[in-house]
């Protein structure tokens, strides 16, 4: 039997201090940003269009745009919930590695593929790529104390847009001022993505997740998360997992269903789903639409950085704004989609690359703007758990209704539009949504004002302190006869106190 004592010093000597703690904290962020920068190398990425349009692949225009870029929106709706749960279930490195795997895939095919099956087999894998993104950002969280959730985020985040950046311009180079074949630029893709895949091997494994294995409450100074409280006699661990589906998960979707009564959680919900589901059929299709407009010099690198980088900027300085979000937020999300609306004809119309390029980019800023506002609306009301799941149903439902605009507007078994046509129906579908939260935002802005009118003056406002000079004044008309002013008290008009 150990003495107390003995027991004590034995405790203190396992505990490390803050001095131990912090250089093991630091070395694991390093490298987590540094795999995070490493993932987005894909220099050859913004250039996979003119490459399959051009003599190496040899596809024509209409099986790339009616035949193979559709296969995306397909199997990403197929992909996406299994991964969500493989995400979680797994605690993220395995994901982290199927990601790894299925970029190699995704190159590979593009190198050694001839046909048009070979390339939808590469969207197979490109969704999977997408679909496992969830992975590395509720991965970084899932290793760190919550008081530094907010730092790991900025440093997470800081690296993938500094990757993705690094990565277009690195291309946009290699191809402009190195002469680099697009083949060749692939290849170099490869070899990057091999050695990321390297990097996701040696991750660590974290021991809890959100859902499937949250450990103990108050395990590492976590706090009891919503699941607990809403089930506190359900069995931890993964012990009975048929319980905590059968009751947690049905008291999570009542509890999400409450809290959709919330104006601005629903608004905000609804502006993710519409808004994300033609966004991204723009940007899959936008590289379609510069190799129409111009096929002799592509800067699709360039313009990708640029997106990049003015959506980092609009992202954070969305953090700066300062408003009544419950009276001019549909009023805010009005004039941004009447400047996606504008920006998507102007694609649509101008036969010059250098608007497409601009008009692109400045969607994209439009875009990355309201991101953050949105994400702030919906998580500021909603627990880690329930916001994850909020976040899910959205992406899902943003899926479900891309892959619906797909099948009837790109895919060959629908309309089968040509490019053009397509961006002509997306700016209609913008021009909609627009009309919509103008009229809300005006329904909002008048209910305001008649509810100002109807409420009775703050104390101490200049309205109320006009009351009784109103009513002396209305009081001595019925009175013509002259009568002498009022003595003043000494009590009416306080002297002000001497200061100290």
């Amino acid at each position: 039997m150990v003495p107390s004592g003995a027991l004590a010093q034995k405790q203190e000597a396992l505990e490390p201090g803050p001095d131990a703690e912090r250089k093991p904290w630091r070395c694991l962020v390093f490298y987590l940003c540094f795999y995070g920068f490493m993932a987005q190398l894909r220099p050859g990425e913004s250039f996979i269009t003119p490459y399959l349009l051009g003599p190496d692949k040899n596809f024509t225009l209409e099986q790339v745009t009616n035949e193979i870029t559709p296969v995306l929106s397909y199997c990403y709706l197929l992909v996406l919930v299994p991964v969500f749960l493989l995400t979680d279930y797994l605690r993220y490195k395995p994901v982290l590695v199927l990601q790894g795997l299925s970029y190699v895939a995704v190159w590979l095919l593009l190198l050694l593929g001839t046909s048009v099956r070979h390339m939808q087999a590469m969207e197979l894998f490109y969704s999977v790529t997408m679909a496992a993104r969830i992975a590395y950002s509720s991965y970084v969280f899932s290793l760190v104390h919550p008081a530094r959730y907010q730092r790991m985020a900025g440093y997470s985040r800081a690296a993938v847009l500094l990757g993705v950046f690094t990565s277009s311009v690195l291309g946009q180079l290699l191809v402009t001022l190195g002469r680099v074949s697009f083949s060749t630029l692939n290849y170099i893709s490869l070899g990057l993505l091999i050695f990321s895949l390297v990097l996701a091997l040696f991750l660590k494994r974290p021991r809890r997740s959100l859902f499937f294995n949250r450990g103990a409450p108050g395990r590492s100074g976590a706090s009891p998360s919503e699941l607990d409280r809403m089930n506190p006699d359900a069995p931890q661990g993964a012990a009975l997992l048929g319980a905590w589906w059968d009751w947690t998960l049905v008291r999570m979707l009542r509890e999400l269903g409450h809290s959709l009564r919330q104006p601005q959680l629903r608004l905000w919900s609804l502006w993710w789903v519409f808004n994300s589901a033609a966004y991204y059929l723009i940007v899959y299709y936008a590289h379609i639409l510069w190799n129409v407009v111009h096929t002799a010099t592509v800067y699709n690198g360039a313009a990708d950085a640029a997106s990049t980088l003015l959506g980092a900027i609009t992202s954070f300085s969305a953090g700066f704004v300062k408003i009544r979000w419950a009276l001019w937020a549909k009023l805010v999300i009005a004039s941004v989609t009447a400047v996606q609306a504008g920006l998507v004809f102007l694609m649509y119309s101008t036969n010059s690359i250098w608007l497409c390029y601009v008009a692109f980019v400045l969607f994209r800023g439009a875009y990355q703007f309201l991101v953050p506002i949105a994400t702030f609306q919906i998580a500021s009301s909603l627990s880690k758990e329930l916001c994850a799941l909020v976040f899910g149903v959205n992406t899902f439902l943003a899926t479900v209704l891309k892959t619906i605009i797909t099948l009837i507007v790109s895919d060959k078994r629908g309309l089968g539009l040509p490019v053009h046509s397509q961006f002509l129906i997306y700016f209609g579908y913008f021009l909609v949504l627009f009309v919509i939260y103008l009229l809300g935002a005006m329904l909002v802005i008048v209910q305001h004002v008649q509810e100002a009118r109807r409420a009775p003056p703050e104390p101490g406002s200049p309205a109320e302190k006009a009351m009784p000079m109103l009513s002396t004044h209305s009081s001595g008309l019925s009175n013509l006869q002259p009568t002498a002013p009022p003595q003043t008290s000494p009590e009416q008009h306080p002297q002000p106190e001497a200061k100290a």
